[in-house]
């Protein structure tokens, strides 16, 4: 090194440039690799700094409802509340997304797909999920009409909502046009709606439109009963509509090819089954020395594949 020069240790950037860096791993080497390089890296990951963007979707698909739970809740704890976006599949419990919405200060994008909260719990605490922009509920099996009236009505920044269906989840039902009618009643200022193989009518979707003036996306892949003219569409310049005709939903994988939404990152499958979380909880001045990762069992599965694994819509 020529004298004069002078270089910053990687172990002296702050926190936020740290978390900022860190921001671009998995979420596998957020919580295994990084804080066992040093002290400093430890404090970043263990800090609010790495956890603007919380997304365990491909975790959430193979772990168990009360790892869930436990991971859940260190990641929001160690946010502090300022996570902007949080993506989790099959929230299992009302009392899991109560931790959820009572954190929530800071919180723009919510992504709960396939989990099984009810209407009323949503009603009860939509009101805590006034700064959310983007919310996607799809396959949520017990949610309904109730559920999204309260969040358009608590909600009103909101300009996208994702509530997808699975053909076979609506074998029983007759109509859902009351969630239509909620969404266009309560969410005037979406610019992106996907509803696909919900079971509604056409004059369902025309009240959407008539509704929400600023809408830019409709989609309606596998609503069978909506018919909209050619000539109506194009009194909408600014509105895309897809479907009802389906070309590439649910004919492959299963999965949810046909949005734009792509999950989480790419990191190996791997299996959260820590019987205690101590080592995370620890106080930051305790000595490195002493720490071990014995809590902490984490299983890879090499050539797993997502698309093909069989997690169906049970």
């Amino acid at each position: 090194m020529e004298e004069g020069c002078e270089f910053r240790s990687w172990d002296e950037l702050i926190p936020d440039a740290l978390g900022l860096i860190f921001s671009n791993l998995s979420l596998q080497e957020l919580l295994t690799v990084i804080p066992r390089v040093c002290k400093s890296w430890r404090k970043a990951v263990m800090g609010p700094y790495c956890w603007q963007e919380i997304d365990i979707v491909e975790w959430s698909q193979r772990s168990s409802p009360e790892s869930l739970d436990r991971m859940l809740q260190m990641l929001i704890t160690r946010s502090d509340g300022s996570h902007r976006k949080l993506s989790v599949s099959g929230l299992r419990t009302d009392a899991s997304f109560s931790f959820v919405a009572d954190h929530a200060k800071s919180l723009q994008t919510l992504r709960l797909p396939r989990s099984e909260i009810s209407d009323s719990i949503v009603e009860n605490m939509a009101w805590k999920l006034s700064t959310i922009t983007f919310l996607d509920v799809s396959y949520c099996k017990k949610l309904g009409a109730p559920a999204l009236e309260a969040i358009g009505k608590h909600c009103k920044l909101l300009t996208g909502l994702r509530r997808l269906k699975h053909p076979l989840e609506i074998v029983d039902k007759l109509n859902q046009d009351d969630e239509a009618l909620a969404i266009a009643a309560t969410m005037p200022k979406l610019k992106r709606l996907e509803m696909s193989y919900l079971l509604i009518s056409t004059e369902a979707v025309l009240k959407i439109l008539t509704s929400c003036c600023e809408l830019e996306l409709l989609d309606v892949r596998g609503c069978w009963n909506v018919k909209l003219d050619e000539k109506l569409i194009k009194t909408f310049p600014c509105l895309k509509v897809v479907g009802p005709l389906v070309i590439d939903c649910y004919e492959g994988n299963g999965w949810d090819d046909c949005s734009s939404y792509s999950g989480s990152s790419g990191y190996l499958a791997w299996d959260f089954v820590a019987d205690e979380m101590d080592y995370y909880d620890d106080e930051l001045d305790v000595a490195w020395e002493d720490e071990s990762m014995d809590d902490l069992e984490l299983r890879f599965y090499d050539g797993f594949d997502a698309y093909n694994a069989g997690f169906d819509w049970a």
